[in-house]
């Protein structure tokens, strides 16, 4: 059912409230949140109405002219409450979409008409920015929730395109998958048959049967202590299958299942207070979440009593802040898959340390982002995972290793970036008849030529792969970056690597990279 707020304006300063927008995969929710001196959110007021977003998609193929109305007329409910709060009905700090809104083939035609109509840019929530989401979800359960202090804790999200699964060991991540099985996408994929009851799981499990065949095999390495299961649906029935624990024993959840697959919709609605895209959603929900605990031999399932949209929209606000633990979890999860090609490892940190001093020091040349550091550091630890095919243009291994996988907290964009860098780290530089680095926007060609121009640089420097450059002192004069290397008494290796690979540097920035005699 719809959920509807009263906004309270007495105390609120007007300068410390935030907005933030979410068109779902079936309603349109808005949190206004108050920030307090340390940092932290309170939510003032949460409004959420259905809107069958991805019905449409998946069902048509894109979003009909009667639900982006209704979502355009929703949107402007919201900014008449705005305005009566005293805030800018067009300055809404976070306005973004569901990422199965770009799989509709009118998703840009939806974008402008909201724009247009409401004057609100809406982003979509990309896939890396769902990773951060997710996570940041489960962090806030790592103190609360028993199951997040066994040693290896598996947290599943079955969103309503795509499912995602978070392997936790002793609360950092040891794995990270996504599989295109979601919720709504179920729905409409087995609608055609026509079955009901316990015919319609039979349905449903039976074409998430890849899928489940998938999952075995990413964790079939791994003991699970515990399953941890969000998503709209689930989490909006929550109340009805978990105990004061937030625990549901497989058996409980299999009878749960088994007694709403003999509920038509409208039961649903009614018995659960649901708004009817939801319930549509709930089965499928449900027997994805059931078969994955089986396929895994688990006996029971934590699942959150808490509201998911309104923590989704309180994450929204804070999701775009790499935090220092979140970064520190893409870089793990980055050196999980240089380990997972046997990629040398000190060679991979050294040099992605001295990418970090070179990134550091030389700020207002490059001008790139703390988040183009990250990638940079990605690169610089899986820029030889190629070498696990051959050594032997390795770095075209590389850049087909790292495409062809998922690091978790990263796009595709991002990944695309890292591949890049990752290739262009020897022999030749960036060019357009690169597929990969052609279909990127001018913007991205230059932040990959500059990532790999800085790359190719602290490269050259551990060209022995033996770490022998400790110290480095970097000056700029003229049109010369100078370098220093205390301690190296001979510096012939380096400075011959550094003859070969310190031409993007040049091209890029205009400046030819020089190594000092260390007297």
């Amino acid at each position: 059912m719809p959920k509807l707020g009263k906004f309270e304006t007495t105390k609120v300063i007007a300068e410390n409230l935030f907005t933030a927008l979410h068109i779902g995969a079936s309603s349109v929710s808005m949190m206004v949140a108050e920030r307090a001196d340390d940092g932290s959110l309170t939510p003032i007021d949460f409004l959420e109405q259905p809107a069958p977003v991805a019905r449409d998609i998946f069902r048509n193929g894109s979003v009909s002219a009667t639900t982006t109305e209704r979502v355009v007329s929703i949107i402007k409910g919201y900014q008449k409450s705005l305005a009566e709060l005293g805030l800018d009905p067009h300055d809404v700090t976070r306005a973004v979409a569901t990422n199965i809104l770009s799989e509709a083939i009118n998703h840009e035609t939806v974008m402008n008409r909201i724009r247009i109509a409401c004057g609100l840019r809406v982003g979509t929530i990309d896939d890396g920015e769902m990773t951060r989401l997710i996570y940041l979800k489960t962090r806030r359960r790592l103190k609360d929730l028993p199951a997040m202090r066994k040693d290896t804790t598996l947290v599943l999200h079955v969103g309503p395109g795509n499912t995602r699964a978070l392997l936790f060991q002793n609360g950092g991540i040891a794995r990270y998958t996504s599989y295109r099985m979601g919720t709504h996408r179920t729905r409409e994929a087995v609608e055609g048959s026509h079955a009901e009851g316990p015919a319609m799981l039979r349905v449903i499990r039976e074409h998430a049967y890849g899928n489940l065949a998938q999952i075995r095999f990413d964790f079939s390495e791994f003991t699970i202590d515990g399953l941890i299961v969000i998503g709209y649906e689930l989490q909006s029935v929550a109340s009805s299958l978990t105990t004061a624990s937030q625990a549901c024993s497989l058996k409980s959840f299999r009878q749960f299942t088994a007694d709403a697959s003999n509920m038509s919709d409208v039961e649903l609605v009614k018995r659960f207070q649901l708004d009817y895209q939801t319930a549509e959603a709930l089965l499928p929900a449900l027997e994805i979440n059931l078969a994955v605990a089986e396929t895994l031999k688990l006996k029971e399932i934590h699942i959150p009593t808490s509201e998911y949209e309104q923590g989704l929209l309180h994450d929204l606000l804070v999701s775009r802040e790499f935090t220092g633990a979140f970064a520190e979890e893409v870089l793990r999860s980055a050196r999980i898959l240089a380990e997972r090609y046997q990629s040398d490892p000190s060679h991979g940190e050294h040099v992605g340390n001295l990418c970090a001093r070179f990134f550091d020091s030389l700020t207002d040349l490059h001008q790139l982002t703390p988040h183009d550091a990250l990638l940079l550091q990605v690169a610089a630890i899986l820029h030889e995972v190629g070498t696990y095919v051959s050594p032997r243009a390795h770095h075209k291994h590389s850049e087909y290793i790292i495409l062809n996988s998922e690091v978790f907290g990263l796009n595709r964009l991002d990944v695309t970036i890292v591949a890049l860098v990752a290739r262009y780290h020897r022999h030749s530089g960036p060019r357009l008849d690169h597929p990969a680095y052609a279909s990127l926007s001018t913007d991205d060609r230059i932040r990959v030529s500059k990532l790999a121009a800085l790359l190719r640089v602290a490269d050259a420097l551990e060209r022995t792969h033996a770490q022998r450059v400790s110290q480095l002192e970097i000056s700029r004069v003229s049109n010369k970056i100078r370098l220093r290397l205390p301690g190296l008494a001979d510096a012939a290796v380096e400075r011959l690597a550094m003859d070969s690979k310190a031409d993007l540097f040049e091209q890029v920035f205009g400046l030819s990279v020089v190594i000092d005699e260390d007297n």
